[in-house]
């Protein structure tokens, strides 16, 4: 190593961990602590004010201008599923469908179905007060109330966090996609082909020893308001899906005949995920809402309900794209890609430890994303390794061990009601079952497919 490359290394790693100390020490919202980590890393490295602000203008409107979009219409719709209750209708119907026996992997099932289109946290607000309830009137519940939530409950976290890792077009994994140059469609299929293996594992194989002694409190935080009436469970699942089916019928047609694909090559326009959320987004105000849409007040709390979360987070993701474009020139990921090239370690491998280090650190798997996504994006073209599978080890790395400083970790404990030693040894280990089993499944599969 050079003594310009050590430079470089420890400027990264002072302006992180000043990020990392404002926002968790200092509490400091994540846009500024991750904007004072930016400018911080690029007065270390010798680059010039003027061009530090200038890579933190790009790097903020690169990923806004090319995922801030698709969050904020996925809030919407979020906002829409919960409100029109039309989310609690569709997890109700799909953990009606089987016995005591077989709730748990019903449950992971509407996990992964229900939170699709939303953010890990609206996900975990809307499925787990259901989750719980179903729980309380299952057979087993009358022999044991604690663990009949626990068996249902942690497939169900399961669920929503193999999606939140390795499935776009959930938000994190979509990123990475935009940041790297991945093929969306191939991301698609290597995440499910990953996920589904990882999700049983580390959620109802994992929970049957997790769970066991554990007593539960009374939940801390309750379940949302939302609208009275339900829409049609059919319609509520054909406005979950439809942003899905747009999005991957565009990755299709490339692999259709070429005759075919010319003939339907218009309908790759409507696969685009912002112009797919904004279809999706028109057709769910009439479809869940009905009359109910043209009211105002119905209105306004949809709105009010994307509003106050996408605000924060646009900003959070804002500025974490700053801190990247900060680090991206100021050579780390040409670097990395050097030493990936020349060192042994496998740029899979080296992605997911990247990840686990800023995740440990930040407490957030987006920012985590963003970040290494960033200081990643030499490494694909310089080793030849598809970028999908850096995108999925970099979604497993960011969400390993949550703890103290992840807000995820304190939703999950008022949620479920675990003590805070509990909610270590049944959620922060099975966060670490995900991201330990999807690096080892993507290093395979990877290999298999290549």
């Amino acid at each position: 190593m050079t003594a310009e490359d050590a430079r470089l290394v420890v400027s990264a790693v002072l302006g992180i961990a000043l990020a990392v100390g404002l926002i968790v020490k200092g509490r400091l919202h994540p846009f500024v602590g991750l904007l004072c980590g930016a400018f911080t890393v690029g007065l270390l490295a010798g680059i010039p004010t003027v061009d530090a602000a200038k890579a933190v203008e790009k790097g903020v409107g690169d990923i806004l201008g090319g995922t801030g979009l698709v969050v904020a219409l996925g809030l919407s719709l979020g906002a829409m599923l919960q409100l029109s209750n039309g989310a609690s209708s569709l997890a109700h119907a799909v953990l009606r469908l089987t016995g005591d026996r077989g709730a748990p992997w019903l449950s992971l099932l509407a996990a992964m179905v229900i939170g699709l289109p939303l953010f890990f946290e609206t996900g975990l607000v809307l499925l787990l007060p259901i989750t719980m309830a179903v729980a309380a009137s299952l057979p087993e519940a009358a022999r044991s109330r604690d663990a009949a939530k626990l068996r249902l409950v942690m497939p169900a976290l399961a669920g929503l966090s193999v999606l939140h890792a390795l499935v776009p077009p959930h938000p994190g994994p979509l990123l990475a996609v935009n940041t790297l140059g991945a093929d969306l469609g191939r991301t698609i299929l290597y995440g499910l082909i990953v996920a589904i293996p990882t999700a049983i594992l580390s959620g109802p194989v994992l929970s049957r020893f997790t769970t066991r002694g554990i007593t539960l409190s009374d939940a801390v935080i309750e379940a949302p308001e939302t609208e009275a009436t339900a829409p049609n469970l059919w319609l509520s699942l054909l406005v979950l899906l439809m942003p899905v089916v747009l999005i991957a019928s565009a990755q299709v047609l490339p692999l259709l005949p070429a005759s075919l694909s010319a003939r339907l090559g218009g309908l790759s326009a409507w696969g685009h995920p912002v112009l797919a959320l904004l279809v999706t987004n028109l057709l769910a105000l009439p479809l869940l809402f009905g009359r109910r849409m043209m009211v105002a007040s119905v209105q306004e709390r949809i709105w009010t309900e994307t509003m106050k979360p996408a605000g924060a987070i646009l900003l959070a993701i804002g500025a974490g794209g700053a801190l990247k474009q900060v680090l991206v020139t100021a050579g780390l990921s040409t670097l990395l890609a050097r030493w990936a090239e020349t060192g042994g370690l496998s740029p899979i491998l080296l992605a997911w430890l990247v990840a686990v280090g800023v995740r440990l650190a930040t407490g957030s798997a987006t920012v985590a994303t963003i970040t290494t996504a960033g200081i990643m994006s030499g490494v694909a073209a310089t080793t030849g390794v598809s970028p999908e599978w850096l995108v999925l080890a970099i979604g497993a790395g960011s969400i390993f061990f949550s703890h103290v400083n992840d807000p995820g970790f304190w939703l999950v404990k008022s949620y479920v009601g675990t003590s805070t030693a509990d909610t270590f040894r049944t959620w922060s280990v099975m966060e670490t079952a995900v991201s330990v089993l999807g690096l080892i499944f993507i290093l395979i599969v990877s290999q298999v497919l290549a």
